[in-house]
C-alpha cells in the first residue's frame, strides 16, 4: 500500500470481542474506518465509544464501500465462512477471531478462496498469544537446539464458565459454535502445543457433559502423539473454579512452563534446565526475545506491518488448519471411542464435514 497512507479496517460485529480488537487497534497509522452489525443499537455505542465514522447493517453492505484494506470479523463462529468467502471474493484481506471455522471442510473453502501462495486477498486467524514474547523465545530456544529433542508436554484450560453462559443462545452448539471448550477456550493453548511441536499423528480422547446443560462437551481429555515422537497431555474445562492456563513443554536438556489465564507476560513462564545444560540453556535464554506481553495488540501490529510491507501476516491457514485439526481429532475420538490419525477427518470422513460427526450422544 502507498507509504505514508493509514491502513483502513473495518470491524464487523460489536460485541464484547470487538472492543478488544478496537482497543488493540490503538496503532500509530491505523484508522477504524467503518463497522458492521445487525444490532443498530450495538453498532452506534461501537461507533460512538471508538469515533467509527461509517456504520453498516451488513457485511455486504459494507463490502459495496471502497477503500478497506482489512477486515477484522468479530462475530460468531457459524457467520466466519461465509463472511470470510465474501470479503475474499471482493479483494479484501480478512482477519478471523477464532475459531476460523467450525468445520474443516468450512475452513478448507476459505483457505482456496484466498490469493494463491499467500498473495493478496489473504485471511489470517486470531491467536494472539503467539505473539508474546514468552513463547517467541520458547520457539527460538527449540529451533536452536538448545533445548534438545521434545520429550512430554502439558496442555491444560481449566477456567470456569456458569450455566447463565451457556444460555446465550448460540453458545455451547454444534452448528453455531462447532463445540464447546474445545473450540471455545482450550484452543488457545492447544494452538501454542501445536506450534511448538508441530503436526500431530495420533490422538486418544474422551469428552463429556459433565455439568452443564448444553449439546457439547463441557470437558475433554485427550493424550495426542506428534509426528516427532513428543507426546502430549491435554485438558480443556469449563468447570473449574479455580481457573489456570498451564503449558509445559519437557525436553531433553530443559523445562518450559507458563501459567496465565487470559494473557501471559513474561514473569509468567519458567526455564528448568536439566542437570548439566544449566549454562548454554540460560545463556541462551538471557540473549532470546523478551518485554511483550501476548495479546491481541502484539498480533494485530505484525498483521498491520505484513500488510504495509505486502507480506502475508503470520498464523495463515496451514497454522492455523493444524490447530482446527486438533479440536477436530479430539472430538472424533471422544465420538468413536478410539484412536484417530489424520485419516480419520480428512475429506469424506463424517468429522470433516461436522465437528460432531453427525452424532448427537457422546
Amino acid at each position: 500500500m502507498p507509504e505514508g497512507e493509514p491502513v483502513r479496517v473495518a470491524i464487523v460485529g460489536t460485541g464484547n470481542i470487538a472492543w478488544v480488537h478496537a482497543e488493540a487497534l490503538a496503532i500509530p497509522g491505523v484508522v477504524i474506518a467503518a463497522a458492521a452489525d445487525v444490532d443498530a443499537a450495538g453498532l452506534l455505542a461501537f461507533r460512538d465509544r471508538f469515533g467509527v465514522p461509517a456504520g453498516y447493517p451488513d457485511l455486504d453492505s459494507l463490502l459495496g464501500q471502497a477503500g478497506i484494506d482489512l477486515v477484522h470479523l468479530c462475530t460468531p463462529p457459524w457467520l466466519h465462512h461465509e463472511q470470510t468467502l465474501a470479503c475474499l471474493r471482493a479483494g479484501v484481506n480478512v482477519l478471523v477471531e477464532k475459531p476460523p471455522a467450525i468445520s474443516l471442510r468450512e475452513f478448507d473453502e476459505m483457505a482456496a478462496a484466498a490469493g494463491p501462495g499467500g498473495t493478496p486477498p489473504w485471511f489470517a486467524t486470531v491467536f494472539q498469544h503467539r505473539f508474546g514474547s514468552g513463547h517467541r523465545r520458547l520457539m527460538s530456544l527449540a529451533r536452536s537446539g538448545v533445548l534438545g529433542r521434545p520429550l512430554v508436554a502439558v496442555c491444560h484450560t481449566t477456567w470456569f464458565r456458569d450455566q447463565a453462559y451457556f444460555d446465550v443462545p448460540w453458545r455451547g452448539r454444534w452448528d453455531t459454535e462447532g463445540g464447546g471448550p474445545t473450540m471455545g477456550h482450550g484452543i488457545h493453548q492447544m494452538d501454542l502445543l501445536a506450534d511448538v511441536l508441530g503436526d500431530w499423528t495420533e490422538v486418544s480422547a474422551l469428552a463429556r457433559t459433565q455439568a452443564r446443560r448444553m449439546p457439547t462437551e463441557d470437558l475433554s481429555l485427550a493424550h495426542v502423539t506428534f509426528a516427532s515422537g513428543a507426546v502430549a497431555s491435554v485438558v480443556n474445562s469449563v468447570l473449574s473454579p479455580r481457573e489456570e492456563s498451564y503449558l509445559r513443554f519437557d525436553f531433553e536438556h530443559a523445562t518450559v512452563e507458563v501459567t496465565h489465564l487470559y494473557g501471559y507476560g513474561d514473569e509468567d513462564w519458567r526455564i528448568t534446565p536439566a542437570p548439566g545444560h544449566e549454562d548454554e540453556v540460560l545463556a541462551a535464554a538471557k540473549l532470546a526475545e523478551s518485554g511483550t506481553r501476548s495479546g491481541h495488540h502484539a498480533q494485530f501490529a505484525e498483521v498491520l506491518s505484513c500488510l504495509r510491507a505486502g507480506r502475508r501476516p503470520p498464523v495463515a491457514p496451514p497454522d492455523s488448519r493444524r490447530t482446527l485439526s486438533l479440536a477436530a481429532a479430539i472430538y472424533a475420538s471422544a465420538f468413536t471411542r478410539r484412536r484417530v490419525t489424520p485419516d480419520d477427518i480428512a475429506p469424506g470422513t463424517p468429522f470433516y464435514d461436522r465437528m460432531n460427526g453427525g452424532n448427537s450422544q457422546w
